[in-house]
């Protein structure tokens, strides 16, 4: 139980990994309470309630009832608009897992119901609270950006989902991108394989911003290694990024000569899962403009789907 005297009821539905550690992270945070999961495998529903002494709920109606302000959405991308919209009719407020939906639509219908019903609708970027992204953020505050590169990669997954790497991996640096940038994705010129999966399992993304920065994301499901890097030009400094590791680096002062000067940049050792529950519990509670907001979900969805030959 939380010691908060008026802790949010939240509830998370589907947990599955994702899931999972959302529910660990709310029962260890003092402004909630875990009130309940949902999950269709019983088991699983039982067995995740269990563990951070939550009710299990097997059914949407059964989770609703519970009486949540709140709740997480990570089930399948399929899911999330039908189980958000019943969530939010039902006055909880809203997180939801990137994507915020599978297609365009969905996700206008999630919007719509949010500012219907007045209530935070959130999507689960979780890279745009890694300490490192935000050191970076930090170190190209006055610079102009030139470029921006990163590469996410890393083995086949043991069990395929219904999406390739462009929604699996390369939402979370299409969001990098406009969130560093602050500009939207103009131009987007895709260039995608299929070598072990039904689904294209690399992708090379080129993209050309509104404001003239050029970014290049590569992903793969192939590499059998993880590697997940950040590396921006300016027109003044280099920085380069380890994701994994926070470690964060400043190349500059180039002379003549070619020699130049660096610096580690401050990343702080923060679990970016629980600053982005932190970040939604602040927007119910102050009413403030949610940190990823549905329209940034949106606007990341439309590029994935150009990116796969879709309508955006």
């Amino acid at each position: 139980m939380s010691p908060h005297p008026n802790p949010i009821r939240v509830g998370v539905a589907g947990v599955g990994v994702m899931g999972r550690n959302h529910a660990r992270v709310l029962s260890e945070m003092r402004e909630v309470e875990l009130v309940g999961v949902f999950d269709p495998d019983a088991d699983t529903a039982r067995t995740v309630a269990g563990q951070f002494e939550a009710k299990a709920a097997t059914t949407v109606e059964d989770f609703i009832a519970l009486g949540l302000e709140a709740a997480v959405i990570a089930t399948p991308n399929r899911t999330h608009a039908d189980l958000g919209v019943a969530l939010i009719e039902a006055g909880a407020h809203v997180l939801v897992e990137k994507p915020i939906a599978a297609t365009v639509v969905d996700a206008e219908r999630l919007i719509a119901a949010a500012r219907v019903h007045d209530r935070v609708l959130m999507v689960g970027q979780v890279e745009r609270f890694n300490p490192a992204v935000e050191a970076v953020k930090r170190a190209i505050a006055d610079e102009n950006v030139i470029s921006i590169q990163i590469t996410r990669v890393g083995p086949f997954p043991p069990r395929m989902g219904e999406v390739g790497v462009v929604i699996d991996l390369a939402v979370h640096d299409i969001d990098i991108i406009r969130h560093l940038t602050g500009s939207e994705i103009a131009e987007v010129q895709p260039q995608l394989a299929r070598t072990k999966a039904d689904r294209e399992d690399t992708a090379l993304l080129q993209f050309r911003l509104e404001n003239g920065v050029i970014a290049h994301i590569t992903t793969n499901w192939v590499t059998p290694y993880k590697t997940r890097t950040l590396q921006v030009a300016t027109q003044n400094k280099f920085v380069v990024a380890d994701l994994m590791t926070r470690q964060v680096t400043e190349y500059f002062g180039q002379q003549p000569d070619g020699s130049y000067s660096t610096r580690g940049v401050m990343s702080w050792p923060n679990e970016p899962l629980k600053k982005e529950l932190e970040a939604f519990a602040h927007a119910i509670r102050t009413g403030e403009t949610p940190a990823v907001t549905g329209e940034d979900g949106l606007r990341n969805l439309e590029v994935a789907l150009r990116c796969l030959g879709g309508v955006a």
